[in-house]
């Protein structure tokens, strides 16, 4: 039986990007040709954002979910909440792929599929300053913890039962809750699969990098320290 696929796509202030966004997403998610769902979860925006998607929805399994406070990290754990496939996939609004889908239906063997920008077979479109820091950012992972897992920021599919047993224990939010999740994940045994990736944005990147490198290592620190307090169990 092809598995039923939950798309969680967090959004802030997109009101202008999502009638064009969201109907390219529908269509690469339906070429697939699984059941799906997808999560729209609006986080503190002031534009309208969610009358946009809901607008852009048509006919399609869309749902708009709504929080006050803008945080990309808690939105995207309210949306792995929320979602009920036996997929949970991590998709931008700028940034999806129908080809990485069908990577994830089709893997028997992994509780974690990552699209890699890292992989040696991907193609990374983007400017030269953000493929430096996706790089730096994979130096940061397996020096402050140690991990073998090349990218955690992009597209990424969880099975149901990870997203049960280890969603609670995610104490990150803003930029890093989905690398909580999956170093979590690995550290608790979970098998996990990375795929190449063709990476090519619909816009230029809205976020500064510079604002964001002080978080993300006092960040990655705190997770190693939590995760040193308090390690991750499979099947606890």
């Amino acid at each position: 039986m092809t598995p039923r696929i939950s798309v969680v796509v967090p959004v802030y202030n997109e009101a202008a990007f999502i009638p064009t966004a969201l109907p390219a997403l529908i269509t690469a998610v339906e070429s697939v040709g699984a059941p799906f769902e997808i999560l729209i979860v609006e986080n503190g925006s002031t534009d309208g954002t969610a009358d946009a998607a809901v607008a852009a929805s048509g006919m399609a399994p869309v749902k708009v979910i709504s929080h006050a406070r803008a945080d990309y990290g808690e939105a995207m754990y309210q949306g792995f909440e929320a979602a009920s496939g036996d997929w949970v996939v991590n998709f931008d609004i700028d940034y999806f792929s129908g080809r990485f889908l069908r990577h994830v239906i089709e893997i028997d063997n992994a509780d974690i599929v990552i699209g890699s920008k890292r992989d040696p077979d991907s193609e990374d479109r983007r400017p030269l300053i953000r493929r430096i820091a996706t790089r730096v950012f994979n130096v940061l992972l397996r020096t402050i913890l140690d991990s073998g897992v090349s990218d955690t920021h992009g597209m990424k599919a969880f099975r149901r039962d990870l997203v049960d047993k280890l969603n609670s224990q995610v104490v990150s939010r803003q930029d890093l809750f989905d690398t909580e999740l999956v170093i979590r994940a690995e550290r608790a045994g979970f098998e996990i699969v990375e795929v190449p990736v063709v990476v090519e944005e619909l816009r230029t990147a809205r976020s500064s990098l510079i604002k964001r490198v002080p978080r993300t290592v006092a960040g990655l620190f705190r997770i190693r320290r939590l995760l040193s307090e308090a390690p991750s169990r499979a099947g606890s």
